[in-house]
């Protein structure tokens, strides 16, 4: 079987809703595209379109393996173009995922100018706050903070991510204000993480601090609408409480002690050929952050 014309057979299938339309497009008969699209379901050993006398739809594993498919199809054009002589300029569909703060208040607004660069990359930007594999997940290049662990991925540091300690005028007005990292074990903490079992800060000038917080999550902003609502002291980006800070609604303190500073990174795929589209792409973000630190 030819897995390649059957990948792009399937795909064409799933984007028209039908094997007329499909057949039409690639010129062939639909008798040989619904051939194609059942021999490579047999390979694959699952159903991957549902048939009925007025429609095809795909599955749910459908679903999951047209986005394997569209990122392979993809990559092959991306390799072809970049691969001919004539090819001077990137173009292609750029998958990119990051995390949602730092996705709306910075990659976003760069994300845009990168556009305007270089009008033939289009792009698919996904925010979230949990831990993504690039290669897995089907994306060019993630977009992450904080220090990485060991693993087959490669990563490119952009910048360094500012952090502080902060508390609302009201909270320290009832509890006090802090002095040294050691007076944290008297109040009440937020933080950032899944769980609060074996949470650590580490403060500038002293050692990491292993604390009990009230409140964990994963999203940066929960931890500061609730340090805005009095509810305790929290660790986070610069970036996510400037506006709270400016206002005077949030407090940093512990000056002198502030948390040491994390990489941001852009990671990608050791085995997926890095295109042109990504290399620029990594490139524009290194050169604007250097430029403007977030």
């Amino acid at each position: 079987m030819d897995r390649l014309g059957a990948y792009k057979i399937f795909s064409s299938v799933a984007e028209s809703g039908g094997y007329s339309a499909a057949a039409k497009a690639l010129g062939i008969s639909k008798s040989a595209a619904s051939r194609q699209v059942a021999a490579l379901e047999g390979e694959v050993g699952a159903q991957l379109l549902r048939r009925s006398t007025r429609s095809v739809k795909l599955t749910d594993t459908g679903y999951a393996y047209l986005e394997r498919v569209r990122a392979i199809l993809e990559d092959i054009a991306e390799a072809d173009r970049a691969a001919s002589a004539h090819q001077d300029t990137a173009s292609g569909l750029l998958r990119i995922n990051a995390p949602m703060s730092f996705g709306m208040s910075h990659l976003a607004p760069a994300t845009f100018d990168f556009m305007t660069k270089f009008p033939e990359i289009e792009v698919s930007l996904m925010l979230n706050d949990r831990f993504v594999d690039p290669y897995e997940e089907g994306f060019d290049l993630t977009v992450r903070i904080g220090e990485l662990t060991a693993s087959s991925l490669l990563a490119r540091k952009l910048a360094q991510i500012d952090m502080g300690l902060y508390a609302s005028p009201a909270y320290l007005a009832r509890a006090g204000r802090p002095l040294a990292p050691a007076d944290l074990a008297a109040h009440v903490l937020l933080h950032y993480g899944h769980t609060r079992n074996g949470a650590e800060w580490a403060l500038g000038g002293a050692k990491p601090l292993h604390v009990q917080p009230i409140l964990c999550s994963n999203s940066g902003e929960v931890l500061r609408e609730a340090a805005v609502a009095g509810k305790g002291i929290t660790l986070l980006p610069c970036f996510i409480v400037r506006r709270e800070i400016e206002s005077g609604a949030l407090v940093q303190l512990l000056d002198g002690f502030e948390p040491k500073p994390l990489p941001l990174n852009a990671v990608y795929p050791p085995t997926r050929f890095l295109a042109a589209k990504v290399r620029l792409y990594i490139d524009f973000l290194a050169e604007r952050f250097r430029r403007q630190r977030p």
